[in-house]
């Protein structure tokens, strides 16, 4: 027989070798996790050490209250009903989970046996390390729509019948968390290496490697409700910076500081506003040195205090690779800062970096290790940030392998199996902690990859190197709402597509253009990539032009108006982005999140909300000049171009000529789109 034991908001199940501990984590929220034995004693994962406290503000609901018997028990915690029973019957009997939402009785999700005989919901394969391969099996639900789980190259936003690895990859950002249409929400705290599948028979969570099961659910009443409790579970983003909300300028590679310097005073003459532009890869003399080579980059004080002058941020790419050239690479070696390998020398990437005649191997910093956090701060610290430079691009920091092998790595914080995708978090982590100890601002980290948690450590993701292509763009739509949903607030593209473009081709203007017109109302708005000639990767390369006045004078017409209408929605954005960062809601979000019982705003994928008053209904096809939109909840919506006032529950078609895409406004809306 199983034992059940309740304390304070705590229900404990022995059964067998198996420990499971259900405890209440945050309002109308709980944290389940299992293990072989004993409950690990520290966890790599998003959840604190302890469970989070409401915020200033919020009110609280009862206390958690957990109740026992022989045979059972349950867990109350606001919303959230968790009962767990233990059917003696059964030839191989285990405890059995389901939760329920407290007020209706309705199930949300309840565990599933893998075979009604063995192996049940729950499985440790062990490898005699004290890991094991773990499942944790679910009831599948005819009709259940599922969102998030980080941004994915899919191209759909419910997520429902798609089997998809829990990996970081490049434009594959592995977060593992999924909203459901039933009522929760649901963390699966395991860094692990692993696997998803959300199937019509089962939703079944796998990892090759770890040491125990551990996952966090949610029954808050809405959609809203669901990502503010995520929120306090795992971090709020902090307050975007004034500066943050503008167009950020970049291209493959400015090869020289004269070079950078001359595009941010064209913006200037032109009269084209301006926020950050960017010193991409190869500024440095070395991966590892973490500085500029003086042979292109002479006067890096003249050169930010100009910019400043033009009320401009300095943007320099950061890399986790360490070249066995670089400066500092004995200590790196010596010290135990680089990533260690299960099999082979630590060098897990290859590139042609300065100094280089060939491609050679590379190492990674290890940013789980908290002396590599320090080292690499001080680096940053002395060749940065005492030169006035506080933005940091990390690049390339899912990490990127080669061969893509993470269970080869072996960082600080455990076997690369077991923890490899926290490694895009620490890594924002070492920045954010550096710039809080050296009493700075938080500020925005541009990074190509990021876990759980991520976001309160100012981390901002874009979509990765993606396809210049039509089809492209409309994945994007999808990408960006599902990370949204996954708790990361500041999310942004390579406006035009990162690989290839002609800015000379009439065919990729187009794509330019209405790639701006979504970008604009994306959280961050910026453009890059990397245009043709396109070269092969090394430090020679700069890709070809990429200003907002290389396409051509109609297109540049369209796009300065564009830049101006981003600098009307600053203040707009900033109110959004406080609000994100006290709720946990994100400015970018689908329109199901303000509108649950619209059962039509569930199944809309190509139309998004920009806060609660803008609807934005992007084109994503060649030579398309009207679409159908669909106005969600009740009241009415003005086309933002013609103030024509429209009743809400109904699809419309509306003209979308190259100048402009479809954009409402709630008619109570205090914003303006139009000078």
């Amino acid at each position: 027989m199983a034992t059940f034991t309740a304390a304070s908001g705590c229900l404990e199940v022995r059964h067998g070798h198996e420990v499971l501990r259900i405890e209440a984590w945050g309002v109308d929220s709980a944290r389940v996790r299992a293990s072989q034995y004993r409950l690990p004693a520290e966890s790599a994962g998003a959840l604190a050490e302890t469970a989070p406290v409401p915020p200033a503000g919020d009110i609280e609901g009862p206390a958690a209250i957990a109740t026992a018997t022989a045979t059972g028990g349950r867990l109350v915690n606001g919303e959230l009903t968790v009962t767990v029973t233990f059917d003696a019957a059964e030839p191989y009997p285990e405890p059995q989970l389901t939760f329920t939402n407290t007020t209706t009785g309705a199930e949300l999700l309840a565990e599933s046996r893998e075979h009604f005989w063995l192996p049940g919901a729950r499985v440790f394969l062990g490898n005699g390390s004290g890991a094991s391969e773990i499942h944790q099996q679910f009831r599948a639900y005819d009709g259940e729509k599922l969102f998030g789980l980080g941004q994915r190259t899919h191209g759909r936003l419910n997520i429902k019948g798609l089997s998809l690895d829990l990996v970081q990859r490049n434009a594959e950002v592995n977060i593992p968390f999924v909203l459901s249409d039933r009522g929760y929400g649901l963390l699966w705290n395991v860094p692990a290496v692993g696997r998803v599948e959300f199937a019509d028979n089962a939703t079944r969570w796998q990892a090759a490697q770890a040491r125990e099961i551990d996952y966090w659910i949610t029954a808050a009443p809405t959609p809203a409700g669901i990502l503010s409790r995520f929120a306090d579970a795992t971090g709020h983003v902090p307050d975007l910076p004034e500066w943050a909300s503008g167009f950020w300028q970049s291209k493959l590679r400015y090869r020289t500081q004269d070079e950078l310097l001359a595009v941010a005073r064209e913006h200037t003459s032109r009269g084209l506003p301006l926020s950050v532009i960017v010193a991409d890869f190869f500024h440095w003399s070395a991966m590892g040195d973490f500085r500029f080579d003086e042979n292109e980059w002479p006067d890096v004080p003249a050169l930010v205090a100009e910019l400043k002058a033009l009320g401009v941020e300095l943007m320099v790419s950061i890399w986790p690779t360490i070249s066995p050239l670089s400066e500092n690479f004995a200590d790196y070696r010596d010290r135990g800062l680089l990533v260690g390998a299960e099999q082979g020398v630590e060098f897990l990437q290859s590139i042609q970096d300065k100094g280089m005649a060939t491609p050679m191997p590379v190492g990674f910093y290890d940013p789980t290790n908290p002396e590599t956090r320090e080292y690499v701060w001080k680096l940053v610290e002395q060749n940065y940030l005492a030169h006035g430079i506080r933005v940091f691009w990390l690049d390339a920091s899912e990490p990127e392998l080669n061969p893509a092998h993470p269970s080869n790595m072996h960082l600080w914080a455990g076997p690369g199996a077991e923890v490899a995708n926290i490694y895009p978090r620490d890594n924002a982590r070492l920045f954010a902690e550096g710039m809080a100890e050296a009493n700075q601002q938080p500020t925005v980290l541009l990074c190509r990859s990021a876990w759980a948690g991520s976001q309160k450590y100012g981390a901002a993701v874009w979509s990765g190197d993606i396809p210049a292509t039509w089809l492209s763009l409309a994945q994007q739509l999808r990408a960006g709402l599902n990370i949204a949903i996954s708790g990361i607030p500041w999310w942004t593209t390579d406006i035009g597509g990162f690989h290839g473009g002609d800015a000379s081709d009439p065919e990729y203007r187009e794509l330019v253009i209405r790639w701006f017109q979504y970008g604009v109302f994306c959280p961050l708005f910026r453009l890059h990539g990397d245009r043709q000639p396109r070269t092969p990767t090394g430090f020679e390369m700069t890709g070809g032009p990429n200003e907002v006045w290389s396409f051509g004078d109609e297109a540049l017409g369209i796009l300065t108006g564009v830049l101006q209408l981003r600098e009307r929605l600053r203040p707009y954005i900033h109110e959004q982005m406080s609000l994100a960062r006290r709720t946990g809601v994100p400015p970018m979000r689908p329109l199901f999140i303000d509108y649950p019982t619209d059962e039509r705003a569930w199944l809309i994928e190509d139309q998004f909300l920009f806060g609660p008053d803008i609807l934005v209904c992007p084109i994503t096809a060649p030579g398309q000049r009207e679409r159908q939109v669909y106005l969600p909840g009740t009241g009415r919506w003005r086309d933002a171009h013609s103030a024509e006032l429209i009743d809400a529950g109904r699809t419309i078609t509306v003209e979308a000529p190259l100048e402009r895409i479809p954009v409402f406004l709630r008619e109570e809306a205090q914003v303006s789109l139009v000078p």
